[in-house]
């Protein structure tokens, strides 16, 4: 009875320790939904959100393909949760269709995550959640155009832990495009002018000039994008866009590269190093390259690839560290001038993470990033209030500069309310080789 007695003892201090750490594991908070990329909390790192026939591929599926999207992230609070996922069609502007589930999804509307793992032998402790969808008979898109995938805890759709945009495709036109210099004789040098001609093949349209909307983006940058909603002439079967004052990009400059795949031997692009209770790595300063000439480098167009010399699983075994960036400049900086450190790793987009500060005596910006070992292309986005705007003010603008453009082409049918995506393509203006290995 005694012996009894203390299993008993024994198995009951066990649920109570489980209880308590279940109780104190607070529950992700209540977020308000954005149709963008959003990490909803500083917690979840490093996400990958692509098309499993190629690694960083922007997230496009034929329609009623077996073709799957990969995702993957890691969530620095490195415990387990219970994390669900759902999608939702939206327009061509990326805002809600308002259909019902059951007129886009077909198969289960929600399911749940259930591949992850823990950090192993990292100072950055964290868990690894990841899923290929869709799956026979869970979250299968019914509906061509625009869906946003949201993933949220315990079922709780509002408590949002990440949004990704994705696409689904039904290529029902061609199109073909080139780049030209801009028909600006003062931006020949510094500008790509796209032209893009839509074939429409047996799609007969009611208005051409008003059936079909073209986005075209530049390195999948939502702040570096233009929409046309009627092409400049139709013409036997195709709508063609080549108003000279459209589609008229800054070249910009080829990105910049950061190799983090070793903390054992650091690249030669590392200028400082330490380690407390997590490494902390400076890069070589970037200097402002707004008069400099143009300079072929490789480059993936903002793009990063989780790698890890020093362990088999990148996935699980890469660390983390603090990365501080700074940029040189040449010039004070204007009123209210906002820089940023940005790349496909963080979706190009203007938060207080990524955010520089300016250091008036060493005449210097510098920003400190958490970011997983991997390769990284990266570079500097200025904003600034009160003057003329310019978003690579210390890149430089460059014709030659390589660049991949994105075409989309979206169509509503009469009598319809949604947006359906018919036809896509990508062009890139240089044969640039690959670091990824």
């Amino acid at each position: 009875m005694v012996e009894f007695m203390k299993i008993g003892t024994h198995w009951f201090m066990i649920i109570c320790f489980w209880s308590l750490q279940v109780a104190a594991q607070e529950r992700s908070p209540i977020q308000q939904l954005v149709y963008a990329d959003v990490n909803y909390l500083p917690t979840i790192k490093t996400v990958q959100f692509y098309n499993t026939k190629e690694e960083q591929s922007i997230p496009i599926l034929p329609l009623n393909s077996i073709e799957q999207l990969y995702l993957s992230f890691d969530d620095l609070r490195a415990d387990t949760r219970a994390y669900y996922y759902t999608i939702e069609h939206c327009t061509a502007d990326w805002r809600s269709s308002s259909l019902s589930t059951i007129e886009f999804i077909d198969g289960l509307t929600e399911d749940r995550i259930n591949d992850y793992k823990s950090s192993v032998n990292t100072l950055q402790a964290y868990t690894h959640y990841q899923l290929h969808f869709p799956s026979e008979g869970s979250l299968v898109p019914k509906l061509a155009g625009n869906y946003l995938l949201k993933v949220y805890e315990d079922g709780d759709v509002d408590r949002l832990i990440l949004t990704r945009r994705f696409y689904v495709l039904k290529q029902e036109v061609g199109v073909q495009a080139q780049l030209l210099p801009s028909a600006d004789v003062l931006k020949r040098k510094q500008f790509q002018k796209l032209n893009a001609t839509v074939l429409l093949g047996n799609l007969v349209l009611n208005n051409p000039y008003q059936d079909i909307k073209l986005v075209v983006q530049q390195n999948r940058r939502n702040d570096i994008q233009e929409t046309l909603t009627k092409p400049m002439y139709v013409r036997n079967g195709q709508l063609i866009y080549n108003d000279k004052h459209t589609l008229d990009f800054d070249g910009g400059n080829e990105f910049k590269n950061l190799d983090l795949r070793s903390f054992r031997l650091l690249s030669g692009q590392i200028d400082q190093t330490q380690t407390d209770s997590i490494r902390h790595l400076t890069v070589i300063p970037d200097h402002d390259l707004a008069n400099e000439a143009y300079s072929f480098a490789f480059d993936e167009d903002g793009n990063f690839f989780i790698r890890n010399n020093d362990f088999d699983d990148a996935d699980i075994e890469g660390d983390y560290a603090w990365v501080t960036f700074i940029l040189k400049a040449n010039k004070a900086p204007l009123p209210n001038e906002q820089i940023y450190v940005v790349g496909l790793f963080n979706n190009f987009q203007e938060s207080p993470e990524n955010k520089m500060k300016y250091n008036a005596q060493q005449q210097i910006w510098e920003a400190t990033l958490l970011l997983k070992q991997g390769l990284y292309h990266y570079t500097y986005l200025s904003r600034a209030s009160g003057g003329k705007e310019d978003v690579n003010k210390y890149n430089g603008h460059h014709f030659e500069t390589g660049n991949t453009y994105h075409i989309f082409v979206y169509y509503r049918k009469p009598a319809t309310r949604w947006d359906e995506l018919i036809g896509y393509s990508s062009l890139n203006n240089s044969s640039k080789g690959t670091l990824r290995d």
